[in-house]
């Protein structure tokens, strides 16, 4: 679930107060805001390329299934 514009609005400024009366705080703040940014991003790159792969391989299955039934039918309408 995403920030609407004016929450965004309002962490910003919360943000940019905390720079100007503590920066130690807010370099600490931005380093965990980095951490829990990349642990977020790299399942969901993950998540895409495993229903990607999944995809492939069902069609491929289908496709594989659809020539052994047409062979198959061929075989019994030749014999």
């Amino acid at each position: 679930m995403g920030l609407s514009g004016r929450e965004r609005r309002i962490l910003a400024e919360i943000e940019q107060g905390l720079e100007r009366d503590d920066p130690e705080l807010a370099r600490r703040v931005a380093a965990i805001n980095r951490i829990e940014s990349e642990g977020i991003d790299y399942p969901q790159a993950y998540g895409d390329r495993l229903r990607v792969w999944a995809l492939t391989h069902v069609w491929i299955i289908f496709g594989v299934a659809a020539a052994v039934i047409l062979l198959l039918l061929l075989a019994v309408l030749t014999t």
